[in-house]
């Protein structure tokens, strides 16, 4: 496991459906194992935009790993993905494939992939994938095209912002619905409402599309800190219980503390190590924990 990083603040018919598809677009989706699900849940996760501390990738990978989930589909990653981008080293380094050559040969050339798994159990399938760089419509409409093929009702996002909580804290969580019924569904698992106006994600994108294929979405976004970079176990865990919740999944939940533990402890030494973070993580503290006593009624 690498080591963290600290960092100062500086249709239902099908008229519907056809309606809204895109008649010149060719489908990337391949659905090559259809299992047998009832009223289920896709569960969605995308490294890129709102992936920080691998929230949303690690959350679902460790579902998948857990659950033993099954491949059942993938989207072809190359209609969506740019990797030639021109510009400077570090630019154009965000887009290309990583590669691994071992004593003057290749071994590996990690390309894109977009893979559904099904945990037929639970009534839940996961999809794990890259924010395409391009044709969102393309890329939403085979989301939305295996949903129908599955009798999928329901998405739900799993994903991340910076903000201003300490890694000392549970991580606040908050929702986006595509219906206010399901934001009332949502306010008894103790998360708050999301409020923004800036750039937005591919996520968001297909929320905005779902009504028009009689689906439902929800986001479901932790907020981590931000002087933090790479991989953080406790807002997974984090993430990872309130799922179980939601899903009413049966899981070993324990089973992602030791790492979580291990994690705060290394963050908590580095910190120490510096009076200046030291003193700006106690501020946020203070702050975090003043605002959940105006909370508590």
């Amino acid at each position: 496991m690498r080591s963290p990083s600290v960092y100062l603040f500086s249709p239902e018919n099908s008229f519907g459906y056809h309606r809204y598809m895109n008649a010149d677009s060719t489908s990337s989706l391949e659905l090559f194992n259809k299992p047998e699900l009832a009223q289920n849940t896709l569960v969605l996760a995308f490294s890129g935009w709102m992936d920080g501390g691998d929230v949303s990738t690690g959350t679902v990978e460790r579902l998948v790993e857990l659950f033993e989930a099954t491949p059942i589909a993938t989207i072809d990653p190359e209609p969506f993905y740019i990797y030639n981008f021109p510009g400077t080293m570090e630019l154009s380094a965000l887009f290309r494939p990583h590669i691994r050559i071992e004593e003057g040969l290749i071994e590996d050339a990690e390309m894109p992939t977009n893979e559904f798994y099904a945990y037929p159990d639970g009534q839940v399938v996961f999809f794990v994938g890259k924010e395409p760089n391009m044709r969102w419509k393309h890329f939403g409409e085979d989301i939305f095209q295996f949903c129908r093929d599955l009798e999928i009702k329901r998405i739900l996002f799993v994903g991340s912002f910076g903000g201003t909580v300490p890694h000392t804290r549970e991580p606040r969580l908050y929702v986006t619905c595509s219906t206010p019924e399901l934001l009332k569904e949502m306010q008894v698992f103790g998360v708050g409402r999301t409020a923004y106006e800036g750039p937005g994600s591919f996520s968001s994108y297909l929320m905005s599309q779902a009504s028009h294929f009689q689906m439902e979405m929800v986001s479901l976004v932790a907020e981590i800190p931000s002087y933090l970079q790479g991989r953080n176990p406790l807002c997974i865990e984090a993430v990872t219980r309130r799922l179980a919740k939601i899903l009413q999944l049966e899981l070993d939940l324990d089973s992602l503390r030791p790492e979580s533990t291990e994690w705060e402890l290394t963050i908590s030494g580095m910190v120490e190590e510096s009076e200046e973070l030291s003193q700006q993580v106690r501020e946020l503290e203070q702050v975090y924990d003043d605002e959940l006593i105006e909370e508590d009624p």
